[in-house]
């Protein structure tokens, strides 16, 4: 029971990595509130897990939408412990045939949804004495990936917000922490061609795909007390890939 007592907020719950989240966070003992689109994925994910899952229909672009939420989830818990910024989309293509819609709308869930949930839960941690807040970056973040020039800005782009944050914020014992996944089986990797995904799987060491579990548990670990010396970092969880 690592998270035992810990309000945690999980953004991208309702399938996938978040999901996967969600429940481990739960059965850890955390009270996890399940922030997705789709209320009936979010209660499906409640229905499997073992302890506290929330389900709470926001979308991470709608400032007034988190902050009520954020409101909501301190009158009933008191406190916000932990904030998982999981949710993403893509929308690929090569930059000279990118439209400015695509670009706007990666650029407005991977990027600015992390400044709107950090910014929303940031004084409830200060009046705590402390978090940890977790931001989902890429190894392509890191590394850059043809034909996601727009997904790859913004995992770039929540690295270095991770490291500021972390500068800004330990002061008041918030530990800020990117996890940069590599190639994970999930619904958004179901979309690469398999020629790419078999080009991937060539080049990681382990010569397999990732599962969400693999990630949950990474964020477990930076959730946790264990990791109570640890911020500013970007954890790699790829398999070896990014060697």
């Amino acid at each position: 029971m690592r998270l035992n007592g810990k309000v945690a907020i999980i953004t991208g719950a309702g399938a996938g990595i978040g999901k996967a989240a969600a429940i481990l966070f739960a059965a850890e003992g955390a009270t996890v509130h399940a922030w997705d689109l789709k209320m009936e994925a979010l209660q499906a994910v409640a229905a499997e897990g073992k302890g506290k899952i929330v389900p709470h229909v926001v979308d991470v672009t709608n400032r007034p939408q988190i902050k009520e939420t954020v409101e909501k989830i301190l009158g009933t818990d008191k406190k916000i412990d932990i904030l998982v910024n999981n949710a993403g989309i893509t929308a690929d293509g090569l930059l000279i045939k990118m439209d400015e819609a695509a670009w706007d709308r990666v650029i407005n869930v991977n990027l600015k949804g992390v400044f709107n949930c950090c910014q929303a839960v940031m004084r409830a941690m200060i009046d705590n004495g402390g978090g940890s807040i977790i931001n989902t970056s890429s190894v392509v973040g890191v590394y850059g990936n043809p034909g996601q020039v727009n997904y790859s800005a913004t995992k770039a782009g929540v690295i270095g917000m991770t490291k500021t944050l972390c500068k800004e914020m330990g002061k008041k014992k918030i530990r800020v922490n990117a996890v940069a996944p590599g190639f994970i089986s999930t619904d958004m990797t179901a979309k690469v061609p398999e020629k790419v995904l078999t080009m991937m799987l060539e080049k990681t060491p382990l010569q397999r795909l990732g599962s969400p579990e693999d990630i949950a548990r990474a964020y477990l670990f930076l959730a946790s007390d264990e990791s109570s010396f640890v911020s500013g970092q970007v954890l790699g969880v790829d398999g070896g890939l990014s060697l």
